[in-house]
């Protein structure tokens, strides 16, 4: 059973979600991370095959909607949400400065190293751009220079490359990342999930769903950070809601 998940999950799903569901479950799991835009492109061009897709932006989910998208994908559920935050390395030489002064003057400063993701790719580096932007900050959102995947950015923020990084919140916490707010801004990661109409295993597609939106999988999901959305929220044809996850995503 193969899921395709935005990256900013690779820790909840590599260390808690996907060994936990295939324990308790009996079925196989395969986990692979990424931008949510890039996986959908993938999937529509036939590049990757899975049987869930979980994204990070609903409106990913057009992309893989009708004909002309392959019909990928009929509904989706919006199951948990996560805020936008600057994270930052504790032993950054800014790193005191960004407890202490407005965040926007301390990303404008000399050497400042601001890591994030590709805009085009993936949702959280839209978010990214746009804060930077209505900040007024115009030449780091154009700047490409510490643009990386989203696998990667934790990685590099800890290995002392970056001193700070647009990430969701729900990353942050499990690996102790030190994190500021960016108010008054409300930028955030909505996180849906589907069974593609093209799955091979349907069935274990619908035992990891009914897995992640259940009780342990919900609790994890508390435990690491989520707001849960509850219930769960249904968009597109509800109707196409495979019967044995009625019991958890509750018609509209």
């Amino acid at each position: 059973m193969h899921v395709l998940y935005a990256g900013s999950l690779v820790n909840l799903m590599e260390r808690d979600i996907g060994p936990k569901f295939a324990a308790a479950s009996g079925y196989s799991y395969q986990g692979e991370g990424g931008g949510s835009a890039g996986l959908a492109n993938e999937i529509k061009g036939k590049v990757k095959q899975a049987d869930v897709f979980i994204s990070a932006g609903p409106s990913v989910n057009s992309s893989l909607e009708g004909a002309a998208n392959g019909n990928q994908v009929s509904w989706y559920v919006t199951f948990a949400s996560s805020p936008l935050v600057i994270g930052y390395n504790p032993h950054s030489r800014f790193a005191a400065d960004l407890t202490s002064k407005p965040w926007q003057q301390v990303l404008a400063e000399p050497g400042f190293r601001l890591g994030r993701t590709d805009p085009t790719t993936d949702p959280k580096g839209a978010l990214a751009v746009q804060a930077l932007n209505q900040e007024g900050l115009t030449s780091l959102a154009a700047d490409q220079a510490e643009v990386f995947p989203e696998t990667e950015l934790v990685g590099r923020l800890q290995s002392g490359q970056l001193d700070a990084g647009f990430f969701y919140s729900a990353e942050a916490i499990p690996d102790k990342i030190p994190t500021i707010r960016i108010p008054p801004l409300s930028l955030g990661a909505a996180y849906t999930v589907t069974v593609l109409n093209s799955a091979p295993d349907r069935a274990g597609a619908i035992a990891f769903v009914n897995y992640l939106l259940g009780h342990d999988g919900s609790s994890t999901l508390t435990a690491d950070g989520f707001q849960l959305t509850s219930p769960p929220a249904v968009s597109g044809d509800a109707g196409a809601v495979p019967a044995g996850l009625h019991p958890l995503i509750p018609a509209p």
